[in-house]
């Protein structure tokens, strides 16, 4: 794949598609380059670059062998206005199991670390978890016009925002399970806004990869402020991905609705623990996320500014 032309400051309105996002540049054998929009300004946002380290250890394995894992360490904030490089490390290629290891490099410093593991399809006994009987997609208001609304100018920088959709189950709805005390939950219907080219499941995997970052940091902090379509007033807290792991469990297509069914079950330590099931439209469970997050909360505002001192990435 060629190198992506994304929303970053030196490019805020060249991105074409979803599918862009996760382009890359092969190098040579092993090597890839990509660019990455900022999720904060001047950080790169994670789930991209974590979906552009797993396309590049999946350009590097057999065909046939799809992803079943990811386990995926954020060591440094990267910078959106600079290349990523990624080296992939062949670490194992078994009759079944394919393992790879992929490490991003800004700077000659490195930026984010992922294992991944590839498997051939088997047949064997089928059980799941079943998905809850909310109120479909098409029932549901789309939050980016509110967020359009009331932050006009911010919207229009979140170029990037208008490649995907996302739908929230609002609290009460029919068919939400009893929220547990001292774990709070959002339940969140997500797709890419256009199809994506093709049948290529790889591309699937890392297409669901970017989205699962989108609201696991928010889910942490949901005791404390509410996702940022949500939310008017100024951030309450400080989020950066610390890690994220993945297992993707049947076929699916990120192009279509998927139910990202969340909660959180711990926050201490300045750390916020967050984790989530992908279901269909059919109900069946395609994908799991856990992802563990700093969080902090901001200073008071000092007297006569408009915004919290600023906290850093660690």
């Amino acid at each position: 794949m060629t190198a992506p032309t994304v929303p970053t400051p030196d490019r805020p309105s060249g991105l074409r598609s979803f599918a862009d996002l996760l382009g890359i540049e092969e190098l040579e054998e092993n090597l890839f380059r990509g660019h990455c929009h900022a999720g904060a300004p001047l950080r790169a946002f994670g789930g991209q670059v974590a979906a552009q380290a797993l396309t590049s250890a999946g350009r590097t394995v057999a065909a046939g062998r799809g992803v079943h894992s990811l386990h995926g360490y954020f060591l440094r904030p990267g910078d959106p206005r600079r290349p990523i490089v990624y080296q992939v490390d062949r670490a194992r290629d078994g009759s079944s199991y394919a393992t790879r290891r992929v490490t991003a490099v800004q700077r000659g410093e490195v930026i984010f670390t992922m294992a991944a593991s590839f498997k051939r399809p088997e047949a064997a006994d089928d059980r799941q978890r079943t998905m809850p009987p909310v109120p479909g997609p098409e029932e549901l208001p789309d939050p980016y016009l509110a967020w359009e609304r009331d932050a006009p100018e911010e919207f229009a920088n979140a170029a990037v925002f208008r490649a995907l959709q996302m739908r929230f189950v609002p609290a009460g709805a029919p068919g939400l399970p009893p929220e547990v005390p001292g774990a709070p939950q959002q339940f969140v219907w997500l797709r890419t806004d256009r199809p994506l080219p093709g049948d290529d499941p790889l591309l699937q995997v890392c297409a669901l990869t970017y989205l699962s970052d989108l609201t696991l940091a928010s889910t942490a902090a949901l005791h404390l402020q509410p996702h940022r379509v949500h939310r008017v007033e100024e951030p309450r807290v400080s989020l950066a991905s610390l890690d994220h792991a993945m297992w993707f469990h049947r076929p699916f297509r990120a192009d279509e609705w998927l139910l990202f069914a969340q909660r959180s079950p711990s926050a201490s330590d300045g750390r916020g623990l967050a984790m989530g099931e992908f279901y269909d439209r059919d109900g069946a469970l395609v994908a799991s996320a856990v992802q563990e997050t700093l969080l902090r909360e901001l200073r008071p505002k000092r007297p006569g500014t408009g915004r919290g001192a600023v906290v850093t990435h660690r």
